[in-house]
């Protein structure tokens, strides 16, 4: 049996659903349904069982599950709100249950594969998987940052596999229950089927209305890092999951609007003339973000290449464009 935390969430429900690709159905989903519209994400997936996070934990730590080996734990259930402001259960649901699942794999020789993130680097302008590059500017980065650094000191002696992934920005299906944490693409593809316009930050940190840069990846790549890292049991470590390429949010607008035109028969649209007939509005810089906003991202891939994964990564241009068609394909059914 594979287990998969946070199952129902947007990484991990696309992880179940890439099991049940390569034919795996003999999966446990671990999450926490107290917000229930997570279930949606599963309702085309085979799973074998389904646990609550919190009687998850409790029977780890019991040993309830006895003799019974997991051949791998996914291990993505954390809150991702970088507004949460709340440090005591930040720790307690990212560090905490991160650790306990970590020693209960080392003791069980099960692969741990778990998720980071890039809001470990905070501010700074390189994104290198090594400690004087990491600077977190939240709570849910610091949770992050901080179980890497335990990570570091248990990998010269693990018993079993463990991979770290640091995700960038990642958009694709099954993220419709993440609200404001929702990435742009899905926020974007809903405003301009309800106004016509989408909406973008006016200039920060040097960077023009809209030509921020992130490294967006799409979950499609980010389940195919998971994936590999599964059939190479042999390596372990922290390891960056983006695509080595920094894209202004312009063109995450860009191609959802075009994206959506051409389903509709319309040509598509240049930036500036999207700018110029005023389907992109770009609004005031959020106060509350102000010092605590990375402005820049772009992953080193240099630590994952030199471990062996060579599949090239999709582009906002390609990967939005799938995306969007998935939206539409739901939004019809």
């Amino acid at each position: 049996m594979v287990v998969v935390t946070g199952g129902a969430g947007f990484i991990g429900a696309n992880i179940v659903k890439g099991l049940n690709d390569r034919g795996i159905g003999d999966i446990l989903v671990v999450d926490n349904l107290e917000k229930g519209d997570k279930f949606r994400n599963l309702t085309d997936c085979e799973i074998a069982d389904y646990l609550d996070k919190r009687e998850f934990i409790a029977r780890v730590e019991r040993g309830d599950f006895g003799r019974a080996k997991f051949k791998a734990i996914f291990h993505e259930g954390a809150c991702s709100d970088t507004m949460e402001h709340n440090g005591v259960y930040m720790m307690q649901n990212n560090y905490e249950y991160s650790k306990t699942l970590l020693h209960y794999c080392q003791a069980k020789k099960i692969p741990y594969l778990y998720a980071s993130s890039a809001a470990t680097y905070g501010a700074g302008k390189i994104f290198k998987e090594t400690r004087e590059h990491e600077a977190p500017l939240n709570v849910y980065g610091y949770s992050k940052f901080l179980f890497d650094q335990y990570v570091r000191r248990i990998l010269p002696k693990k018993t079993a596999p463990i991979a770290g992934f640091r995700y960038f920005n990642v958009y694709g299906p099954r993220e419709q229950h993440k609200g404001r944490m929702a990435s742009v693409a899905f926020h974007h593809f809903n405003q301009f089927r309800e106004t016509g316009k989408v909406k973008l930050f006016e200039g920060s940190d040097g960077y023009g209305n809209g030509e921020q840069r992130r490294d967006f990846i799409s979950v499609e790549d980010v389940v195919s890092v998971n994936f590999w890292f599964l059939d190479h049991p042999g390596k372990s470590g922290i390891f960056n999951v983006g695509t080595g390429r920094a894209q202004p949010f312009n063109d995450i607008a860009s191609s959802v609007v075009n994206g959506l035109r051409q389903s509709a028969g319309k040509p598509a649209l240049s930036l500036a003339d999207l700018q110029r007939e005023g389907i992109l509005e770009y609004i005031a810089f959020p106060e509350a973000l102000k010092g605590k906003y990375q402005s820049f991202t772009q992953a080193d891939m240099s630590t994952l290449r030199k471990a062996g994964y060579k599949k090239d990564f999709l582009t906002v241009e390609q990967g939005v464009s799938r995306y969007i068609q998935s939206l539409l394909g739901n939004a019809h059914r």
